[in-house]
């Protein structure tokens, strides 16, 4: 089973290595005594992100995700990185490809499945539903510091 490696960490920050997305399939994600999820890996933590997680999966063509799930407090974003598929939302279904970027409420039904030739691989970002308010947007919390670049 592939694990995640870290490459670099300091005081404000950590980095981490979950290799190819073509070699994603070597991540093994133990859900029960019966079940694995192959292709999928969890990175929030391993990064030490404090206000969200982040998942990267892929699913080979005709694969779905396995099961429908929601969740209790989290919103989830889907972002389609390569290939095409279906991703289901309460009983809608809806055609997705690289570049699609699926928003999903805790409460909303969720699966997805590969209907290409390829493999598809995506990047789930999961946080708080209802955590951000206006003083939270890009344009307000960034602060542009006036210090000289050096690469």
């Amino acid at each position: 089973m592939k694990q995640i490696e870290t490459t670099k960490s300091g005081k404000n920050y950590k980095v981490i290595n979950v290799g190819k997305f073509s070699d994603l399939m070597d991540y093994e994600l133990p859900l029960g005594p019966d079940f694995t999820l192959h292709g999928k890996v969890f990175a929030g933590q391993a990064v030490g992100a404090t206000g969200s997680d982040l998942s990267f999966q892929t699913l080979v063509p005709g694969q779905d995700s396995g099961f429908l799930h929601t969740h209790k407090t989290h919103e989830e974003l889907y972002i389609i990185l390569k290939g095409e598929g279906m991703y289901q939302v309460d009983g809608e279904q809806i055609p997705v490809s690289e570049g699609s970027i699926v928003r999903v409420d805790s409460a909303g039904k969720r699966a997805l499945k590969n209907t290409g030739s390829e493999n598809l691989t995506m990047m789930c970002i999961q946080y708080k539903a209802n955590a951000f308010t206006e003083a939270d947007s890009p344009m307000e919390d960034g602060v542009i510091l006036q210090e000289e670049l050096k690469w």
